[in-house]
């Protein structure tokens, strides 16, 4: 009787963990970093997706923090790029504003990048395919000696 017991309690802790990782997905690919690049990317490492491919809590955050803690850069701005198999909804940002957005590109810019603060927006996305999907990260501003093209994020 308890050898039932524990055969179905294990075969319906594996049924659930199965259940729960199907709709999860991670990005394996991380962007370069430049070097002397006083900006931070930040990026979902972990997502969960519904069943129609949509990111599932209100869509995905992409952002930029600044490390330094003593300068503050102008005219920042980060835009997401759709490169593979991704769409975006509506767009919120955070520590600035939307500028542009189109279901293929998403920009988010603020007037001043102040020390130790955040840049980046929460976007509805829609993966047309789980199992292959790439952004690429475009970052501008003046007063730091980051590259423009700051590499891509996806599987």
């Amino acid at each position: 009787m308890r050898t039932t017991a524990t055969v179905l309690a294990t075969a319906g802790l594996l049924t659930a963990a199965q259940l729960g990782l199907a709709g999860g997905a991670f990005a394996a690919t991380r962007a370069p970093q430049s070097a002397g690049c006083p900006i931070d990317l930040v990026y979902p490492s972990r997502f969960y997706i519904d069943s129609h491919g949509w990111a599932t809590n209100g869509g995905l955050y992409f952002g930029i923090k600044n490390v330094s803690t003593t300068k503050a850069f102008k005219n920042a701005s980060l835009t997401i790029t759709d490169m593979k198999n991704i769409r975006f909804g509506s767009a919120r940002a955070t520590g600035g504003k939307v500028t542009h957005r189109t279901s293929t590109t998403v920009t988010v810019s603020t007037g001043t990048l102040n020390k130790k603060a955040s840049l980046g927006v929460k976007v509805q996305t829609h993966l047309l395919n789980t199992r292959s999907y790439q952004v690429k990260f475009t970052l501008r501003g003046s007063g730091w000696t980051c590259a423009v093209n700051q590499g891509t994020w996806g599987n």
